[in-house]
Formats: C-alpha cells, sequence, structure tokens
C-alpha cells in the first residue's frame, strides 16, 4: 500500500482547491450506495483510502452502507434518505447508480466511480471544471467490451460463438451491448445476446445452456450481471465454458480471464475526493479523473477443470495469473 499512499499524497497536494486538505473536525456521515456483488470491493477501497489517509473511520467518518443488489431503482429513494438525514456527501459506485442518485436529490453533495462518460451522462459538465454538485472517478469498463472480446479470440483461437446476458432496459448495458456486437461482426464470431431482468431470470437462462452450446461467455457492463457475477462464474465452469470479466478478484473467485481495472483501486482513488469533500472542497472545482491502468488475468486451475489451454504469449501479457 505504500506506492498507493505516495500517489494519494501526491494527487491530493496537487489539487487546486486549498481547503481540500483540511481534516474533518467532527464525526462525518458518509452514505454510500454499490450494486452488490463484486462491487463490495469498491468499498474496501476507499476504506483503505481513507484510512491511508489518516482518517479514522467511527472517529472521524461514519460510512452507512447500501447494497441494492443489483436494482438502480433502489438507489434514489436511499439518496433521498442520506438527503433528508443531512449526510455530509454520498459515495455512489456506477453510472445507474450515481444517475438515480442524482435524481432523487438535490443538494447533497456526491462523489461518483462510473464506467462511463460522466459528461455524456450529465454528472458534470466537464471533466476540469464539473461545476455541479458531483465529481469523481471515471474508470473503463464499457469501453473496454470490445477489446475483452478481441482477446477472448486471441486465446481461444477456435471461438465462433459467445453468449453474454443483460438489462435490456439500461442504457449502459444496451451501449456496452453494441461495442460487442459491432467487434463480433468484425471478426467473424456470432454474438448471442440474452435479456433478463431479474436475478430469477439469469439463474434460469444459464441453467438452460447445454454444455458445448456457446465457446464462452463476455461480460457486458450491466447492473444485474455484476451483482450475480459468482452466479454466472460457478454455472459456466460446471459447463465447461470459458468466461471473460472486467475486475481481476472474479478471476481469483473463478473466472477464467479478466482484463479491466480494479474495483478495490477504484475505490482507493475515489476516497481523494472524499476526503477533499468532507475537508470542505466543492465538488464543482474538483476535476474529474480516469483511472486508464488496465489489467489481464487468467486463472489456471479453472483453465484445467474446463479444459481450454491459454497460449504462452497470452500468459506472458498478464499482470496476475493463478496456478
Amino acid at each position: 500500500m505504500t506506492s498507493r499512499l505516495f500517489v494519494f499524497v501526491v494527487l491530493l497536494f496537487s489539487g487546486t482547491v486549498n481547503c481540500a486538505t483540511a481534516q474533518p473536525t467532527k464525526l462525518e456521515r458518509i452514505g454510500v450506495i454499490h450494486m452488490g456483488g463484486v462491487l463490495t470491493s469498491v468499498v474496501d477501497g476507499l476504506r483503505a483510502g481513507l484510512k491511508d489517509a489518516g482518517l479514522q473511520e467511527d472517529r472521524q467518518f461514519a460510512l452507512e452502507i447500501h447494497d441494492i443488489k443489483g436494482d438502480a431503482k433502489l438507489a434514489e429513494s436511499v439518496a433521498q434518505k442520506f438527503e433528508r438525514d443531512k449526510f455530509r456527501l454520498m459515495f455512489t459506485a456506477t453510472s445507474p447508480v450515481t444517475a438515480a442518485a442524482m435524481k432523487g436529490t438535490k443538494d447533497i453533495s456526491i462523489v461518483f466511480a462510473v464506467g462511463t462518460d460522466p459528461v455524456a451522462q450529465g454528472f458534470v459538465k466537464s471533466f476540469a471544471q464539473p461545476g455541479t454538485r458531483l465529481t469523481g472517478i471515471q474508470y473503463l469498463v464499457r469501453d473496454l467490451t470490445a477489446k475483452r472480446l478481441e482477446l477472448l479470440k486471441e486465446f481461444l483461437p477456435k471461438l465462433r460463438q459467445v453468449v453474454t446476458f443483460y438489462k435490456p432496459d439500461e442504457p449502459v448495458s444496451v451501449e456496452s451491448a453494441k461495442l460487442g456486437r459491432a467487434e463480433a461482426q468484425r471478426t467473424g464470431i456470432k454474438f448471442v445476446e440474452r435479456h433478463v431482468k431479474t436475478a430469477e431470470e439469469l439463474a434460469s437462462a444459464l441453467k438452460s445452456i447445454k454444455s458445448g452450446e456457446f465457446d464462452a461467455y463476455l461480460y457486458v457492463p450491466d447492473p444485474l450481471a455484476v451483482n450475480q457475477t459468482q452466479l454466472i462464474i460457478d454455472n459456466a465452469r460446471d459447463k465447461r465454458l470459458p468466461t471473460m470479466f472486467h475486475d481481476q478478484i472474479l478471476v481469483t473467485r473463478g473466472a477464467l480471464a479478466s482484463y479491466g481495472q480494479s474495483y478495490f483501486d477504484i475505490g482507493w482513488h475515489s476516497a481523494k475526493y472524499v476526503r477533499q469533500v468532507l475537508g470542505g472542497a466543492s465538488p464543482a472545482d474538483l476535476r474529474v479523473e480516469t483511472i486508464e491502468d488496465v489489467e489481464l488475468a487468467f486463472n489456471l486451475n479453472t483453465a484445467k477443470q474446463i479444459g481450454v489451454t491459454i497460449p504462452p504469449n497470452a500468459l506472458a501479457r498478464a499482470k496476475k495469473v493463478i496456478k
């Protein structure tokens, strides 16, 4: 964590808001809303980042965490409660949660971690000058959809047909699927899109997959899928279906591969913004950062279980390989 602390301090003192370095002088309540599943690691990272910055939980800040289990619509009412109860600020993970929280409130400051363009989403006016009560971190999840499929094709050269699951009424999910569809057309892969609206529908769709029906599963950014990653991993492994996800923590939990960023690190970087707002800074003046570092990871135990061999050139490029 030493290197992270150094980066944190450099970023903190390079800010343009003088009051951002002030320490909170009383116990400040922070509301946290996330989708659940692997996104719990965002909260772990947030806690670690605040601790590294010298803030003590339950002495200088208190977190009230709401896991909305993939249902972004619940974020609006949770956010309204935080504002009504006069919480100091909110931390929201993912674009659907941020959009719902913004819609449901008027005054409370929001620090976000989103995988889409926050300007296009209407969260801020610009990266350099947000100009609203929102600011935070943009990470790369939707925009890496095509690259994940490209990598799948590289280490599974016989790849012909992939399947994905997402909610058809989620704009980010639809946009991500479009990127995957375009890459599939470019590379001659059949891209099968299964629409699911509930965890029960997802479980049923996974159960209905026949052995050998598809060559791989590709994660498409989606609030339901991100909440049910372990269900997808376990079902796919039982059916000997290779999986490509977005966070290497899922590789440690049994996925075959991932390409993307660490939710823990995203939460850790977000702590800088939370600290600055607690210190008196206005989100309107805090530049939105984009986290661009991406990592490729493989689980060779899973590869062995499902009968897949990862080529040496792919393994050489991986940041993490579980043996």
